[in-house]
C-alpha cells in the first residue's frame, strides 16, 4: 500500500484536483483515494489550507465598470418652418415640389448625420471598454500566474511552516513564516498584528550566531503573502516592537520568536 500511495502522490493528481484541472475520471480516482486513505485526506486538507492562504493574500476586488447604457434615440418632433413671401406672380408647382423635396432631403440628411455621430460615440465607448477588458484579463492572468507560483512554493516538500504567536505584549499577534532552505526563499503571511501607537512599528529580525539582522517592517494593514530576505545560517526569527527609525534590536523588545530547523536535522 505504501508503494501505491507513493505512486499516487508522485503523479501530481492531488495538486491538479485542488486546482480544478482534473478530468472526470481523474477526479473520481482522487476522491476515492481521499475517502480510502487517511494519508491522502491529510495531504488534501493541507493543500487546501495552503491554497486558502494564497487566495486570501491575493484577493482583490472585482472590476466595477460596466457597459454604458445605449444613448436614447433622438426625438425629432420639429420641422423647419419657412415663411413664404406673398408673390404677385404664382409660383410654378414644380418649384414648390422641388423646394419641399430639398427640405425633406436636407432634414433627413441632418438627422442621419446626428444619428451617425451618436453611433460613432457609442462605438468608441465599446472600443474603449474592450481595451479595458483586455487589460483586466492580462492583469488577472498575471495575478493567477503569481498565485500559482506561490502555491507551488507553499506546496514544496522542502518548505517549512513556522507560526509566530505573541507574548503578553502582543497576545493577538499571529504571523506565519514559510522557509525553504533549498531554494533559499522566505515568505511571511501577516494573519493579525495588534495596532500600535503611531510612533512604533513591528520589525522582523533574523537571529545569527553573533548578531541580529533587520529584515524590514511588518505592516498590520498588509494582508498579502510577502517575500522577505532569506538569511543563510539564521538560527531563528523574531518580531519586535521598535520606535520609528530604530535599527538596533534588543531582546526586551521581542514579542514573538521562532527557532529555525537546521538543514542537518
Amino acid at each position: 500500500m505504501e508503494k501505491k500511495l507513493h505512486t499516487f502522490f508522485q503523479s501530481g493528481l492531488l495538486d491538479k484536483y485542488i486546482l480544478g484541472e482534473t478530468s472526470t475520471s481523474e477526479s473520481l480516482k482522487v476522491e476515492h483515494y481521499i475517502e480510502t486513505y487517511p494519508e491522502v485526506e491529510s495531504e488534501y486538507l493541507r493543500l487546501q489550507d495552503n491554497l486558502e492562504v494564497i487566495a486570501k493574500a491575493n484577493s482583490i476586488e472585482a472590476p466595477n465598470f460596466v457597459l454604458d447604457n445605449v444613448l436614447n434615440e433622438i426625438e425629432a418632433d420639429s420641422n423647419p418652418v419657412i415663411k413664404l413671401e406673398t408673390q404677385k406672380r404664382r409660383t410654378p408647382w414644380y418649384s414648390i415640389a422641388a423646394s419641399v423635396a430639398a427640405l425633406v432631403f436636407s432634414g433627413g440628411y441632418y438627422m442621419k448625420t446626428q444619428q451617425n455621430k451618436e453611433l460613432l460615440k457609442e462605438n468608441q465607448v465599446v472600443v474603449d471598454e474592450i481595451f479595458d477588458l483586455r487589460s483586466d484579463i492580462e492583469n488577472n492572468n498575471k495575478m493567477l500566474d503569481n498565485l500559482m507560483r506561490q502555491f507551488m512554493k507553499l506546496n514544496n516538500p522542502e518548505t517549512e511552516k513556522y507560526v509566530f504567536r505573541g507574548n503578553d505584549r502582543a497576545k493577538d499577534l499571529k504571523t506565519v513564516a514559510y522557509i525553504n532552505a533549498v531554494e533559499k526563499t522566505s515568505m511571511i503571511d501577516v494573519v493579525s498584528l495588534p495596532q500600535l501607537p503611531e510612533n512604533y512599528t513591528y520589525q522582523i529580525w533574523a537571529e545569527m550566531q553573533d548578531r541580529m539582522v533587520n529584515l524590514g517592517i511588518l505592516d498590520p494593514a498588509q494582508s498579502e503573502l510577502q517575500s522577505i530576505q532569506y538569511i543563510e545560517d539564521a538560527l531563528g526569527l523574531a518580531i519586535t516592537i521598535e520606535p520609528n527609525g530604530n535599527k538596533n534590536e534588543t531582546s526586551d523588545n521581542a514579542v514573538a520568536e521562532i527557532t529555525l530547523k537546521s538543514r542537518n536535522n
